[in-house]
């Protein structure tokens, strides 16, 4: 009996133990991707995000740390979309790992998994930095993150077989955290009035909440806020209230300019987490924020 009891503690031990000795390497290309892959990952994953969360993912250049950290992984993670065009391909060939290339098991990009807004922009340069195949900031709406998660935990359980249940427990888990703020997220934003965002890139997240976008800093995609803009958004948006929202890499120029001319208040806000965030919380805390902001201007 004394055995039988022994043999099922030590294989208790081993299930509960299995996701934290089978590490799965990743390489993330934002800090949003990198903190869904530790969230469903847990500790069967290490994870590396290869740019910074206070720099536009846009514009980035191939760097020897990115190429290094995909030469090691099993798995690249990416949002897609084309948002990491500028350097992820170049990246992928410097790290010369056919395991991780486009369109093989090793390569992972949410955008993929899910229904993109914004889609069928003509490819026209004239018509600023466009995206085609939707817009890439699915990040900032949680239910479709959730919806990534689950495709990821696929994804990893075809990598590591052995821990397929713990992934696919931990997407459930952060789908259900979502869900469970929904209600209280739409409940603040009820009425409030909108915002000017200063590029395309919380526009999730103001179809998720109902919340109207009143305008962009930016006259076109990319292309930075002008004089003349600037003063045509202010004689259409003079008399409404309002809010005008930029993140933390966007310059606060003209966002300053509607304050003074419309008196409306304006926030600096992350869309990345930090590239060493672990935990859920930390994402839905920056969405919060978000909300919170858009709350404010009611």
């Amino acid at each position: 009996m004394k055995k039988l009891i022994l043999g099922l503690t030590l294989m208790l031990a081993t299930m509960a133990t299995t996701a934290a000795t089978a590490d799965v390497r990743v390489a993330a290309t934002v800090p949003n991707m990198g903190l869904l892959a530790r969230v469903v990952g847990g500790e069967a994953v290490d994870v590396t995000v290869m740019a910074p969360a206070d720099r536009d993912a846009h514009y980035l250049e191939a760097r020897p740390s990115m190429m290094a950290a995909m030469r090691r992984a099993d798995l690249v993670v990416a949002v897609g979309a084309e948002l990491e065009m500028g350097w992820l391909p170049a990246a992928l060939r410097g790290a010369n790992n056919p395991a991780v290339q486009v369109g093989r098991l090793g390569y992972f990009e949410g955008a993929a998994h899910i229904d993109l807004i914004e889609t069928g922009v003509e490819a026209d340069r004239a018509g600023g930095d466009v995206h085609p195949a939707g817009n890439p900031h699915f990040y900032m709406d949680p239910p479709r993150m959730a919806e990534v998660a689950k495709a990821l935990a696929d994804r990893l359980a075809s990598i590591d077989e052995a821990n397929a249940d713990y992934f696919h427990d931990n997407a459930e888990r952060f789908a259900r955290a979502v869900e469970s703020r929904m209600g209280d997220w739409q409940e603040r934003v009820e009425g409030a009035p909108g915002a000017v965002m200063y590029h395309k890139d919380a526009n999730y997240l103001m179809r998720l909440l109902e919340v109207p976008v009143l305008g962009y800093l930016e006259p076109l995609p990319g292309i930075p806020p002008t004089a003349r803009h600037l003063r045509e958004l202010v004689s259409r948006l003079e008399g409404q209230k309002g809010i005008t929202l930029y993140t933390d890499f966007q310059p606060s120029r003209g966002a300053d300019f509607l304050e003074r001319e419309l008196g409306w208040p304006s926030r600096q806000l992350p869309n990345q987490v930090s590239p060493d965030a672990t935990r859920a919380e930390e994402y839905l805390e920056m969405i919060d924020r978000w909300v919170e902001a858009l709350a404010s201007a009611g």
